[in-house]
């Protein structure tokens, strides 16, 4: 059955007026946080064809700029792993005090430094976070200690020619006790721009959160 779509809704998010874009389908089956990584934002091409399509498949989706613009030029932020976790979770807390996102169970989509976050955000927020996908991501930035708490079902996915996020992403998969897989795309690199790289990525993506984000949970707190 053809899933009905509404236009990307474009607003400020929470009190820093962050740039964010909502995708809603009639009768969200759960909403996916994107986590972008350094140098990108809510207008990222490759998330947004992430997002149209997980949109498509019956989630809604948030993409929204972690950082300020002031923010940004300080290059300390955009690898201060705690603060962009922090916005995370205060993005997903916002949008599921709307009516219409009550209740829906949540899937995080990190890219590159974003993964570390989204982990992070799922280790510290586990009654929040449902499932996490990280796409050539960072996961060993959430640290240690928070990898070891996530409990959220995690997907890293990582392209078959870039090398060292894929040793950095079987490290971090040894020190996680959540259910998780690696899906390595072949002859993908970090930016997955290859012919049918992307698609590939989505339909890693499309499966975990339909296997993992089920019916609604009642209201999160």
């Amino acid at each position: 059955m053809e899933v009905q779509t509404h236009s990307p809704r474009f607003f400020g998010l929470g009190p820093l007026n962050l740039p964010a874009v909502l995708r809603m389908p009639d009768e969200p089956r759960g909403l996916i946080v994107f986590a972008h990584g350094s140098g990108s934002g809510h207008r990222s091409p490759r998330n947004n064809q992430v997002a149209e399509a997980l949109t498509e498949s019956g989630f809604a989706t948030l993409l929204f700029d972690l950082l300020t613009v002031p923010e940004e030029r300080d290059r300390s932020n955009v690898f201060d792993i705690q603060l962009l976790a922090t916005r995370l979770i205060d993005a997903v807390v916002r949008l599921g005090a709307k009516p219409e996102l009550s209740g829906l169970p949540i899937g995080l989509f990190g890219a590159s430094t974003g993964a570390g976050a989204a982990l992070l955000a799922a280790a510290v927020r586990p009654d929040l976070i449902d499932a996490v996908v990280s796409r050539g991501g960072r996961p060993d930035l959430a640290g240690p200690d928070a990898l070891q708490k996530v409990r959220a079902p995690t997907q890293l996915i990582v392209g078959s020619v870039d090398y060292q996020v894929i040793e950095l992403n079987r490290a971090a998969a040894n020190m996680m006790n959540c259910p998780h897989e690696i899906v390595i795309i072949p002859g993908a690199g970090h930016l997955f721009e290859e012919p049918g790289a992307l698609a590939q990525v989505i339909q890693a993506a499309t499966r975990w959160f339909s296997d993992h984000l089920g019916a609604s949970k009642g209201a999160k707190t």
